[in-house]
């Protein structure tokens, strides 16, 4: 709580999630608010879900797309993920393909995965593809670490 009266990001989000798992939905629309306001992409992410299924605020898909959009700049590779899966709804395969591109390129799997059902559609080149699939495959090298292998090896044993 500290964190959070001290205007962290981070903590306000946490909090904002805490609350959304609490059933207090407006009080994680304020907490998450704040933390967007502070330009973090995970903020931006919750504020998405919130509005997309009106917990807390108006169901609203267009200030939905927008945090979306924010998040996905931010980095955040599901935000980015979920706006190519909005685009292949509303019949743009092409931004969608993109989305998905760059969201492998972060690691995500389920982008990665998308990015493969194109290519065997034939919405994506063979190019495009592998050069997908080794941006994907760095994105998870660069992720590795002993200690996080320990961390790994640690929680399978429990």
């Amino acid at each position: 709580m500290k964190r959070a009266n001290a205007n962290d990001p981070v903590a306000l989000l946490q909090m904002g999630v805490r609350r959304y798992g609490d059933g207090d939905y407006d009080g994680a629309f304020r907490y998450a608010n704040k933390a967007a306001e502070l330009g973090d992409a995970g903020a931006h992410y919750q504020l998405a879900c919130l509005y997309f299924e009106g917990k807390g605020v108006e169901k609203d898909e267009k200030k939905a797309v927008y945090h979306l959009e924010q998040a996905a700049i931010g980095g955040h590779p599901l935000a980015r993920y979920n706006l190519g899966a909005n685009e292949k709804n509303n019949g743009r395969m092409d931004r969608a393909v993109k989305h998905w591109i760059i969201a492998a390129a972060l690691g995500h799997d389920a982008s990665l995965d998308a990015v493969k059902d194109s290519f065997r559609s034939g919405l994506v080149s063979k190019e495009d593809f592998a050069a997908a699939l080794r941006a994907h495959q760095a994105a998870v090298e660069a992720t590795k670490s002993p200690q996080r292998e320990a961390a790994e090896e640690e929680a399978r044993k429990e």
